[in-house]
C-alpha cells in the first residue's frame, strides 16, 4: 500500500480512477457516442462540461492509461482520443449503472432506451459491443454481425425511434 491511494480496496482504487462524474461521463460519451475529439466531447455533452474541466479530465484519463491521445493526421491542431482495453472493459459497468438508474432514478424515456436494450441484451450484447470498440479504438478486427449493424448503431436507432414517437427532435449541441 502506497501513500498514493487512500486504501488498497478495489472499489476505492476504481473510484480514484473514474469516481468523479466528469471522467465517467467522458468515457460514456466516447463509448456510446463515438466522440473522440476535444470539441466533440465538449459540444456533445448534454451535461455541459466546461472546457477547463474537460481538458483536466482528459489529461488525467490519459495519465491513468484509460485513454490514449495521438495527433489527428487530418488536422494538425487536433488530437484523437482512444479508449484503452481498461476503458472498454467498463461496458458491463456502464450497462449495470444504466440499469440501476433506469430502475431507481427519474430517467427520461428517450435516454433510457439504450440502458434498457443493454440490460435486455446482457453479456452477449456487451461482449459484442466491446469487440466493436476494440476494432474502432485498438485496431483489433471484430467479426461483423449477421445484419452488418454495429451495437452503437442499434442503440442510436432505438433512441431516434423514441424521439420520433414522442414528436421530439435531437437535442441541440450548441
Amino acid at each position: 500500500m502506497t501513500d498514493e491511494h487512500r486504501s488498497g480496496c478495489p472499489i476505492n482504487l476504481s473510484l480514484e480512477v473514474f469516481g468523479d462524474k466528469w471522467s465517467l461521463l467522458i468515457l460514456r460519451d466516447m463509448i456510446f457516442g463515438a466522440q473522440r475529439h476535444f470539441r466533440d466531447l465538449q459540444k456533445g455533452s448534454q451535461e455541459g462540461i466546461a472546457s477547463n474541466i474537460l481538458a483536466s479530465r482528459l489529461k488525467h484519463l490519459v495519465e491513468l492509461g484509460m485513454l490514449t491521445k495521438r495527433p489527428d493526421p487530418a488536422h494538425k491542431q487536433k488530437a484523437i482520443y482512444s479508449l484503452t482495453e481498461a476503458s472498454i472493459q467498463l461496458v458491463p459497468v456502464m450497462a449495470a449503472l444504466g440499469s440501476w438508474g433506469l430502475r431507481w432514478q427519474p430517467a427520461s424515456e428517450e435516454l433510457s432506451i439504450r440502458a434498457q436494450l443493454l440490460e435486455e441484451g446482457g453479456p452477449e450484447l456487451w461482449n459484442r459491443f466491446m469487440a466493436e470498440l476494440r476494432d474502432e479504438h485498438l485496431g483489433i478486427p471484430a467479426e461483423p454481425s449477421a445484419d452488418g449493424k454495429l451495437v452503437r448503431e442499434r442503440l442510436q436507432e432505438a433512441y431516434l425511434a423514441v424521439l420520433a414517437e414522442r414528436g421530439k427532435s435531437l437535442p441541440s449541441k450548441a
